[in-house]
């Protein structure tokens, strides 16, 4: 009972893992060094690589803003060439409320022969004007 008393803290003392750190080789450790300063290089070479591909891509950005900013400047002054053009009052547009009145009339007639029970084909034919131009004015017709 007495050796009991006296090997058992003894023996809980020394299943404590953490009681003694694990040793390595001094050869271990500098192998370990030295693959974690490889590590260390590579991730550098990979930070640099990186940024200069986000160096390109923003480079390669700015010329696309820059030439979209061009484009948008060129369309303004042409568009204000053209509202200048449409102003000038040595120049008259013609009459707006013209056009829809005549093609009001073209409709008309479209509807009228529709009306009537012709097909599309047979008012192209008669009218003179393409099939596809028929249909379209019967299929937006207003019911």
């Amino acid at each position: 009972m007495i050796l009991y008393t006296v090997l058992m803290p003894w023996l809980r003392r020394r299943k404590d893992p953490l009681a003694d750190p694990p040793r390595f080789s001094l050869a271990r450790e500098r192998e370990v060094e030295k693959q974690m300063q490889n590590l260390l290089v590579e991730l550098s070479e990979m930070a640099r690589q990186v940024t200069a591909q986000l160096d390109t891509r923003a480079a390669k950005l700015q010329a696309l803003i820059d030439t979209a900013d061009a484009k948008i400047d060129e369309l303004r002054r042409l568009e204000k060439m053209r509202n200048l053009e449409n102003h000038d009052p040595a120049n008259p547009r013609p009459d707006a409320a013209a056009a829809p009145a005549e093609r009001d009339e073209r409709h008309e007639q479209v509807y009228r022969l529709a009306d009537e029970g012709r097909t599309a084909n047979e008012i192209a034919r008669q009218l003179g004007r393409p099939n596809g131009e028929i249909e379209l004015i019967l299929a937006l017709r207003p019911r």
